[in-house]
């Protein structure tokens, strides 16, 4: 791994441990501020919120600034964000020092991904930019069990204050590692940035991620009860499947990258029509323990395929002006993380049983894949240029 992405990389789990570790401390905080666990839980909407708002006020405002202070800025963003909520003296000061912490998430992985596919030749693009998202995907495999355990063992504060410590590293690694003339802004500034988002193509690439994204969260927002009601798994057994799940993501994501420098738009079709008939087979034989264990590790494997290619795709599609394109599409990704659950709530509400919810999944997937279908239908009459590499 070249060094500057791997300097990329360790900021992105930190991102991804911040992101991702509230949802196993909600008891702890909720028992320590004196609020109910389901209002804790608010916290992780809070966060999501900051994502989707922040990412393109973050953009815009930064769209003519130097690539590299950028990133150390953002860096630093998240480690004072953490630091605010170690010390948060209240529910709302947690809250609002989230909110804080989240405005600097989407600009981070959406110029860290511009950064990292011209840092490598042009065949190695995606497979950069999978590089980087690693950091966000070893966070729920390493980061979110270990600051559970840390918050477990000596209060919530202390694992906020570890994550400190480990933004405080990529910090120093983005200053020391990344080059100080890397992807610098387009002569066209914000104004630039801003013209590329009258692309359909760039459009296209967000609302596939967006259906991408709700496909999963449409039944992994129900995942417990679904295997301890469906597959009569223990409540135990549930949070090692859940391991599992983080590593196919892993995995899928490091396949996911070499697959769309080979071949990107149908490495997205194929990848969702094969999500689509897993969301099926996930409804047919879900009831089996063993089956229904594999079925997650192929879905978290699964829909991590499709994240670098989309990535790679908008910052494509945006190469005049990929920035705030590229910070968008983080936000397309967490719309799609609300929506879905939102959709597979309204489902279960109106009596959809846990069984039957991997169809909503399914559907959504094929939503997706027809999209995707139409953006590789208008490729073809006006190609898609790629972004030029630097190392080119």
């Amino acid at each position: 791994m070249p060094l500057p992405i791997l300097a990329l990389a360790i900021a992105s789990f930190c991102i991804g441990t911040t992101e991702f570790v509230i949802m196993g401390l909600l008891p702890e905080v909720a028992a320590d501020l004196g609020v109910s666990i389901p209002s804790a839980g608010l916290l992780v909407t809070g966060y999501a919120l900051g994502v989707v708002f922040g990412a393109p006020i973050v953009a815009m405002a930064t769209a003519h600034l130097p690539r590299k202070p950028v990133l150390v800025g953002l860096a630093a963003l998240f480690v004072v964000g953490n630091l605010f909520c170690a010390i948060a003296p209240n529910y709302w000061m947690l809250m609002a020092a989230r909110v804080f912490t989240a405005f600097g998430h989407g600009a981070f992985f959406g110029i860290g991904s511009v950064v990292a596919a011209s840092l490598v030749p042009r065949n190695r693009r995606a497979s950069a930019i999978a590089l980087m998202f690693a950091g966000l995907t070893l966070a729920n495999i390493l980061g979110v069990p270990a600051g559970t355990a840390l918050g477990e063992a000596f209060g919530w504060r202390a694992t906020f204050l570890a994550v400190v410590g480990i933004g405080l590293i990529s910090v120093a690694c983005i200053a020391w590692l990344v080059p100080s003339d890397v992807a610098e802004p387009s002569g066209g500034g914000l104004r630039g940035e801003l013209r590329v988002l009258g692309k359909l193509q760039v459009w296209l690439a967000m609302l596939i991620a967006a259906l991408a994204s709700a496909s999963l969260f449409a039944v992994f927002t129900y995942i417990k009860p679904y295997l301890t009601d469906v597959s009569g798994l223990s409540t135990s057994a549930v949070t090692w499947v859940l391991l599992l799940f983080g590593a196919g993501m892993t995995i899928g994501n490091i396949i996911g990258g070499r697959l769309a420098d080979w071949k990107l738009m149908p490495t997205v079709i194929g990848t969702l029509l094969l999500l689509a008939l897993l969301f099926v087979g996930f409804m047919q034989f879900g009831a089996i323990a063993g089956v229904a264990i594999g079925i997650v590790f192929l879905w978290g494997l699964l829909i991590f395929v499709v994240v670098p290619p989309l990535q790679i795709r908008v910052v494509e599609a945006a190469s005049e002006g990929p920035n705030l394109a590229a910070t968008l599409n983080q936000g397309a990704f967490n719309v799609g993380n609300a929506g879905g659950a939102w959709i597979g709530g309204v489902a279960l509400s109106a009596g959809v049983s846990y069984a039957n919810l991997p169809l909503v999944g399914a559907a959504l997937a094929l939503l997706a894949v027809i999209v995707a279908v139409l953006s590789q239908t208008l490729d073809r009459r006006a190609p898609v240029v790629p972004l030029q590499a630097a190392a080119e």
